[in-house]
């Protein structure tokens, strides 16, 4: 049989976080951000949960052609843009709209010859130091677009650098506003955390937000925020089962380094799981886990392909909590251990890091599997 380790992407939890997206941008459209393969949770698996959205936002040509190809028609936004001038190519067969960041893409677009001329988000660099015109150089960048005749329309758009945090978006918002005043076509500034935080704010979230890691099922703002005081639900579940169980004597050492030492007789299980399938080697003892859908806690160092699990708290609550349990490393326990939930953020904080880069991390020899 094969190692028992699996990932599962649970549609209804995408779809139930669409909606609450939806309902925090109040009357905006929303783009399902699918970029980096859907957040690791792969873009053919949540698509049909995800079609509810008005359009899909996402980086390469590669995943552009990916969501044609499951029949979607609607608006799919390049969010870096074209990178070279045969980009713009696909752009039009495909019907693509393109992030214009810079002057070299206006120059790609002024010698591109085309019969159909293409939708452009015009990007400021509100502060954020990645992508964008800065706002000197904004009217003029649209100037140069506007007398294309290789661009049809244009929108405006921009990102929040601490919509997440107690900077806030006001200082951006106006820098936007300023900017962008009486320029004409639509806006787009709200990500996940401007949405959920500021949506009720019509400048914070314009004509588009643009939805990312909260259509997964993690709390942008975290630990200020959670999945709960959100709304949200775990769009993926990584779950392996106990493989080996030690029992130890107090003053006994487990794992690499030695780095737990055992203070009194205890129970310890062996999940088949490891940082070379994804799960952080930052998490130290203590890090949250499911077994039999009952909290608990690793102990010692994670191994490539193995992690230990105390299992003190599962058997005391009435599970089994031996060869064979169930292991939720983060999302939704099974139906048969309760469908508790671990959320993916407090994994995350455990490893210094955030729940997105656990969600890319997954390794290609975990298997998905079908939700049944």
């Amino acid at each position: 049989m094969p190692r028992p380790i699996h990932a599962i992407v649970h549609p209804q939890a995408l779809r139930h976080n669409l909606h609450t997206v939806r309902r925090h941008a109040c009357d905006a459209k929303v783009w399902a951000v699918v970029k980096a393969n859907a957040y690791g949770h792969g873009i053919e698996r949540v698509f049909d949960a995800l079609r509810g959205a008005d359009g899909f936002a996402l980086l390469d040509l590669d995943e552009a052609s990916r969501v044609r190809a499951l029949g979607w028609r609607g608006p799919i936004l390049l969010l870096e843009g074209v990178f070279e001038p045969r980009d713009l190519e696909l752009c039009s067969r495909l019907g693509l709209w393109h992030v214009v960041h810079c002057s070299e893409q206006i120059d790609m677009l002024a010698a591109h010859k085309t019969h159909q001329p293409h939708r452009v988000f015009l990007k400021l660099n509100s502060g954020m130091n990645r992508l964008g015109f800065k706002p000197q150089s904004y009217r003029s960048a649209w100037a140069r677009l506007n007398a294309l005749p290789q661009v049809d329309e244009i929108s405006l758009m921009m990102h929040y650098s601490d919509a997440d945090g107690p900077g806030g978006i006001a200082a951006q918002q106006a820098l936007f506003a300023h900017a962008s005043d009486g320029l004409p076509g639509e806006r787009s500034s709200g990500n996940s955390a401007a949405t959920l935080r500021f949506g009720q704010q019509s400048e914070a979230r314009h004509d588009w937000v643009r939805a990312g890691i909260a259509l997964y099922g993690s709390a942008p703002d975290y630990p200020a925020g959670d999945i709960a005081c959100w709304d949200l639900q775990p769009a993926m579940s990584l779950r392996s089962r106990i493989i080996a169980v030690q029992d130890l004597q107090a003053g006994e050492t487990v794992g690499y380094g030695s780095t737990f030492t055992a203070p009194h007789a205890m129970t310890i299980g062996i999940a088949a799981c490891g940082y070379a399938d994804g799960y952080p080697r930052l998490c130290g003892t203590g890090t949250p886990v499911l077994v039999d859908g009952v909290r608990t806690r690793t102990i010692g160092r994670i191994s490539m392909d193995m992690l230990a699990i105390d299992l003190t708290a599962p058997r005391a609550a009435g599970r089994p909590g031996g060869f064979g349990s169930e292991v939720t490393l983060w999302g939704q326990a099974s139906a048969a251990c309760g469908a508790a939930a671990l959320p993916i953020d407090e994994v995350a904080a455990c490893a210094q890091t955030v729940g997105y880069e656990l969600m890319c991390a997954i390794a290609p020899r975990v298997q998905f599997l079908d939700e049944t």
